[in-house]
């Protein structure tokens, strides 16, 4: 299980660190809000546990802005805030779950199993991301650079391969096989989605992302 802890304090830092340090778990750490936001933007996660009081950006805007993003990874948060007013912000802000210190380390545990289990029951942690560019798979959304892109279903089919393959290369033979199944058009009518998918995801920014390996296929990065 791969999480992503964002927490200023060394001391809370170093007590979860080493409670979770273990085989089943994998984590990665963040002391400032600026790299915890990088980081759950460039990362796929199981669970983000945030600090609420964070230096650079504070945890209910990375919050809020992961989930503007697409970005859908369960968030729990942890604060020495106690009022329901404080709560309910980070709840409104797209938090799943609430935690104030001090707490147990067997009951943040716990609750990360259970907003994990909510989680896949509903299908709710259905994201792709790579750099800055995400994809919400139950929506059908794709968001870079806070801007949101409206893609075809064929765009949308071929953006979600790569990404999920991403850094490794994808072969044409591959993206018409998720297109076309075995049954692909004569002429090369994905040369024209490559390009619609260029235009859309790649050309108003100032990076180019999706790239043509020449004859092998095309990959995003």
């Amino acid at each position: 299980m791969k999480l992503l802890l964002v927490e200023d304090s060394k001391e809370v830092a170093e007590i979860i660190y080493e409670y979770f340090d273990g085989d089943e778990y994998d984590l990665d750490y963040a002391a400032t809000g600026t790299l915890g936001l990088t980081l759950a933007q460039e990362n796929q996660y199981d669970c983000i546990i945030l600090d609420l009081m964070l230096p650079g950006i504070d945890g209910l805007t990375i919050c809020q802005t992961i989930r503007a993003e697409g970005i859908s990874t369960p968030v729990i948060m942890l604060t020495a805030r106690d009022t329901n007013k404080d709560m309910l912000k980070g709840l409104q802000t797209g938090a799943d779950d609430y935690i104030v210190k001090p707490f147990d380390l067997a009951l943040l545990e716990a609750r990360i199993i259970a907003v994990l289990r909510r989680s896949k029951g509903t299908g709710f942690n259905q994201s792709l991301s790579v750099g800055e560019l995400s994809l919400n798979l139950k929506t059908h959304t794709v968001m870079r650079e806070q801007q949101l892109i409206k893609l075809n279903p064929s765009c949308f089919k071929i953006l979600t391969l790569l990404c999920q393959r991403s850094p490794e290369i994808v072969s044409r033979e591959d993206i018409e096989k998720k297109l076309w199944a075995d049954e692909p058009p004569d002429q090369d009518v994905l040369r024209k989605h490559i390009y619609q998918l260029r235009t859309k995801v790649d050309k108003p920014f100032d990076v180019e992302m999706i790239k043509t390996i020449p004859k092998l296929g095309y990959k995003i990065e």
